[in-house]
């Protein structure tokens, strides 16, 4: 199943540390199969209030996920954005294309849908 890295990127100082995190995070996404689905691009608010931008990393499975984050390469570069940002970071897995809103209720629930 796919597990996906997500950050909300709060804030973001930008700046030669930014720069090179950027220069070098894609390097540690290869050897896991990881590939940006989202990167930073402007939400469109529909509810609530949202302040910052989204990044989404897709990787095959939560092993190559958790290994990417916890890899040495990874864990070199990234206090170059944890110093220079304010976030929150994830790692939440995907579901199939027959998933059905309902799955997530208790199997006793279901019987009242």
């Amino acid at each position: 199943m796919t597990t996906y890295a997500v950050a909300h990127m709060r804030e973001v100082t930008v700046g030669p540390a930014i720069i090179e995190y950027l220069q070098r995070i894609d390097e540690t996404l290869e050897p896991f199969g990881g590939r940006f689905i989202v990167h930073g691009a402007e939400p469109t608010v529909l509810e609530g209030d949202f302040p910052g931008r989204l990044i989404v990393i897709a990787f095959p499975d939560r092993e190559q996920a958790q290994g990417w984050y916890d890899s040495p390469a990874y864990r070199a570069i990234l206090p170059l954005r944890t110093e220079n940002s304010r976030a929150e970071a994830v790692l939440v897995d995907g579901v199939g294309d027959d998933h059905r809103a309902t799955d997530v209720l208790a199997p006793d629930m279901r019987a009242h849908r």
